[in-house]
């Protein structure tokens, strides 16, 4: 027999029926009774396939006293309770180094967007504005100073990208970064205070939760912009809305809110917010390539008995 998988939510019909294909696979999703479900079945599935939006509960991964694998489409793990997976031993896999260049491109349309008001000046042609005034004068993207909050994979190549504008970059992360030339500023306050654009490539989970607070929005101040293509849970959502209505900071691009899909509604009559719906991996090319990683995840465990990208 093939080996059990619970599947959390849809995926795609060509990896749905990818993992059909290969394993035994149980739906929770369509599941009216979830935990009589697991409490029927749970015994029986070693491994789990998910999304980064959806994880792991902890109260899941608790009904399932045979789990050995977790395979996540995704890099962004902080809904997986990742330190029970290795207190229990259990392999935990991210689709790591699929979708950096795709999520850097979203970070630098959100920076250019900001910068020069795409969005707001497509409305402004839109509405017959045009005929009555000129656009105002916006802001200038190239020569100006990028900081980047997390230089991991995403980071890197949102710097990566910054050197085509002639931007001068600087990073904070944990612990210096080993071979980039970038500068290094421990102190996200003195980051964000010498940045004029702040983007944000940093982990969610407990240990950056609202890591952007008010502190961090004024020392970015009423000439800077805030980009946020990380997690929703990174920026306390309340501050950056009070920065933006009463200009103490000039504008954010965001790709990830706090609640989403759900978002607060004051962002909606904002004309100096740029919003994204979560898709910094939402292309065909990197979405195939996730998809392809997460099987080839799950098969690698089963046969071989390693995942390709573990999480740790």
């Amino acid at each position: 027999m093939p080996p059990e998988i619970l599947q959390m939510c849809p995926l795609s019909p060509k990896l749905d029926a990818a993992l059909a294909a290969d394993f035994q696979i149980h739906r929770l999703w369509e599941q009216a009774d979830a935990p009589g479900y697991l409490e029927q079945y749970g015994q029986r599935i070693t491994g789990v396939a998910t999304a980064a939006p959806t994880g792991v509960m902890p109260s899941i991964m608790a009904a399932l006293p045979a789990l050995q694998v977790v395979s996540c489409r995704g890099v962004g793990l902080d809904k997986i309770d990742l330190e029970a997976a290795q207190q229990r031993g259990i392999q935990v896999a991210g689709t790591f180094g699929t979708l950096s260049d795709c999520v850097a491109d979203l970070a630098f349309a959100l920076l250019l967007d900001c910068a020069r008001q795409l969005s707001a000046a497509d409305r402004y042609v839109r509405a017959g504005k045009w005929q009555q005034a000129r656009y105002p004068l916006t802001t200038r993207l190239s020569g100006k100073r990028l900081g980047i909050v997390g230089l991991g994979q995403i980071g890197r190549m949102v710097a990566k990208r910054a050197s085509g504008f002639d931007m001068q970059v600087a990073y904070t992360n944990r612990r210096r970064a080993d071979g980039v030339a970038y500068r290094f500023e421990p102190e996200l306050v003195e980051l964000a205070r010498w940045s004029d654009f702040l983007v944000i490539a940093a982990a969610g989970g407990a240990d950056t939760h609202h890591l952007i607070d008010a502190r961090v929005l004024e020392a970015l101040g009423p000439n800077g912009y805030l980009v946020n293509v990380s997690r929703g849970s990174v920026v306390d959502e309340a501050a950056l809305l009070e920065a933006l209505l009463e200009g103490r900071i000039a504008g954010a691009g965001l790709d990830v809110f706090e609640h989403e899909p759900n978002i607060a509604q004051a962002f909606l009559s904002l004309d100096n917010v740029v919003l994204a719906p979560h898709m910094g991996s939402g292309t065909v090319e990197t979405r195939e390539a996730m998809e392809d990683l997460l099987l080839e995840n799950l098969r690698a465990f089963f046969n071989e008995g390693q995942v390709r990208t573990p999480a740790f």
